[in-house]
């Protein structure tokens, strides 16, 4: 007797921002773009795209220049952060020209003017290309210094009235300490901001975590190197840490 298989799960949100990290498309190299990385990203993205889900993003960009970084050799702290801002601009370019080669409309939209590659950021607008089912991935930072992507991500996710935030990472969640180095770390499936931010954890910055914590934005931890990972989440499957109050 033949049986028939379950149905897929309901997806959990209808909009959504995906966070990730510019380092997460350089591949395994060490530095810049790695276009075959890029590709692979954008396929994920499409198939959440495809559920009907509402998609955001911010790509950071220290693959190509870190902010911080730059200060700590001796650069002024401001052109330092500019500099990181322009480098998320080049990333959110690349990865929509990925996702607009497998179909998906897609719309950058900076928060520093540069008419010529983007769109300046206008909350409403963006809002209606959400709601046209386009894929928003908003650039350069908040367009002030001393802020970083997380914060930014955390602020147009509630500025978008997202329902939830996912933070690609290269681990399946938030552990007490790096599972990359530690044998004996814990994940943890469920943390809420204030532990998040007393025990340090590296999840996003302690300005992020405080703006989802005001606001009771869930964060959604998750390994961005597992196939499906992303879309299965939203059908409540795999593995992940959810963090909220």
């Amino acid at each position: 007797m033949n049986t028939l298989a379950a149905p897929p799960a309901p997806v959990t949100y209808t909009r959504v921002m995906l966070k990730i990290s510019g380092e997460a498309l350089m591949g395994d190299q060490g530095f810049g773009l790695h276009p075959p990385t890029v590709q692979r990203i954008a396929h994920e993205v499409k198939s959440v795209r495809d559920l009907g889900v509402e998609i955001c993003m911010v790509i950071g960009g220290g693959n190509i220049f870190r902010g911080l970084a730059g200060s700590a050799q001796g650069m002024e702290r401001t052109t330092a952060d500019y500099m990181g801002m322009l480098a998320t601009v080049m990333n959110a370019l690349a990865m929509q020209s990925a996702l607009e080669q497998l179909g998906v409309f897609t719309r950058v939209i900076s928060a520093i003017p540069m008419d010529q590659v983007c769109e300046p950021y206008i909350r409403r607008r963006a809002v209606r290309h959400l709601e046209k089912k386009r894929v928003c991935i908003f650039a350069a930072g908040t367009g002030n210094p001393y802020f970083t992507t997380d914060t930014a991500a955390t602020l147009r996710a509630n500025e978008m009235a997202c329902q939830a935030i996912f933070k690609g990472t290269k681990v399946d969640g938030v552990y007490d300490k790096d599972p990359r180095k530690h044998a004996d770390a814990v994940r943890y499936d469920r943390v809420s901001y204030d532990e998040v931010l007393q025990k340090h954890l590296a999840v996003m910055d302690a300005s992020a975590i405080a703006l989802a914590r005001d606001n009771d934005l869930p964060i959604i931890v998750f390994s961005l190197d597992e196939p499906g990972g992303f879309c299965g989440i939203l059908r409540g499957e795999g593995t992940y840490t959810r963090v909220q109050g």
